[in-house]
């Protein structure tokens, strides 16, 4: 395997000594390593590079882990393990329901790390090509940037509402999938939404005028009758 064919894995890690020491266990096994201490360099190396996981600790010196993952789904699915030193099963939980893959309590073994990882992993064996953070349409004409939460129509940012980014971004994110009415809603307005389809109808409508080439004949954001909506690339 060459080196550009290596797995990218994302190390978040203030702790120096151990983040050297998870780095060369790593390495050894031949996977391309980045190191960042913080959490802003964590969300700009995530960004950039595309790393095909991320080992995660919490306990950062800017701002929380959990501020690294939210950002990471926001536009992306790759997976993330966190590596913390709170044992509390309250703190699992929450980082499990923001997105975590999968949870390692400090202090650790290498081996069941590195075990984890291979797991997460073999659970996602196309995701360095489903998760790039620009999803392009196949005529080149719309670029929905996930990590920048702004979309692009001939390469011009177009405004999008909060509630209208909320449903591209939804959609694009399961480009290709059936997306149910009432998850969309309860996606972008809220739990207690799920019946309020008019509201849908009238902001997809409004999505079509600004990305659709021909917004009375959409080509990327489909209506499937009685059941959702699909996003086509």
């Amino acid at each position: 395997m060459s080196e550009t064919e290596r797995t990218k894995i994302l190390l978040v890690e203030d702790d120096i000594p151990l983040a050297n020491a998870v780095r060369i266990s790593l390495v050894a096994r031949k996977y391309d390593v980045q190191v960042a201490t913080t959490a802003t360099a964590a969300t700009q190396l995530a960004s950039k590079w595309q790393p095909d996981a991320v080992l995660l600790d919490l306990g950062l010196p800017d701002m929380s882990g959990l501020e690294v993952l939210r950002s990471l789904r926001s536009w992306s699915s790759i997976p993330v393990i966190v590596v913390s030193a709170r044992h509390d099963q309250p703190g699992k939980i929450n980082a499990l329901d923001e997105g975590a893959d999968d949870y390692v309590t400090k202090p650790f073994a290498v081996g069941e790390l590195l075990a984890r990882l291979r797991a997460a992993l073999r659970r996602v064996p196309d995701s360095t090509q489903q998760e790039q953070p620009v999803v392009t349409t196949s005529d080149g004409r719309l670029e929905v940037d996930l990590a920048l939460s702004q979309a692009r129509v001939d390469g011009q940012p177009v405004h999008l509402t909060p509630r209208e980014w909320g449903i591209v971004e939804y959609l694009v994110r399961r480009k290709g999938q059936l997306v149910p009415k009432a998850d969309l809603l309860q996606t972008v307005w809220g739990p207690n939404y799920s019946r309020e389809t008019n509201y849908l109808r009238v902001f997809i409508s409004q999505v079509r005028q600004k990305l659709e080439r021909d917004p009375a004949a959409p080509q990327h954001f489909l209506t499937e009758l009685g059941v959702g909506y699909r996003f086509m690339p």
